[in-house]
């Protein structure tokens, strides 16, 4: 497992909830909802960060409850700040955007110079037949 979620604490190989971070967490969802920033609802809350990570706080599912981590906002509260967050990045004309990849160019045909040495050691011979490949990108 990797680490373990603000909000709780692992005792005896089971996740119990940290009761001081999971009223900071209540209260970000909290303060997101009544329309604050994602850093100032954190920052109101107690919760010293960047808006990116009080994002993915509340993104983190666990927070509901799953079979390992036991349930520290309830369901509805958090599909209400899914839902603010998709409205918001809507706003902002944020959705449906494509991300920025460099395309990859991938060699496609291979040619190989004309073998004029032969060597008795197979891996010495390899090595100088793998030298004289080129590839074309077509």
């Amino acid at each position: 497992m990797g680490h373990t979620p603000y909000g709780y604490r692992i005792e005896n190989g089971v996740a119990v909830i940290d009761e001081d971070a999971a009223s900071k967490l209540r209260k970000l969802y909290e303060n997101y909802l009544t329309g604050l920033s994602l850093k100032d609802a954190a920052a109101e809350a107690g919760i010293d960060t960047y808006h990116g990570t009080a994002k993915r706080l509340l993104k983190t599912k666990h927070y509901i409850g799953d079979d390992f981590y036991p349930a520290i906002i309830d369901e509805t509260v958090f599909l209400s700040a899914q839902a603010e967050l998709i409205k918001r990045a809507a706003a902002l004309g944020r959705l449906n955007r494509a991300p920025k990849e460099k395309p990859i160019t991938i060699p496609r045909l291979f040619t190989v110079g004309n073998i004029t040495k032969h060597y008795d050691n197979p891996a010495t011979q390899a090595e100088y037949i793998y030298s004289l490949i080129e590839s074309e990108v077509s």
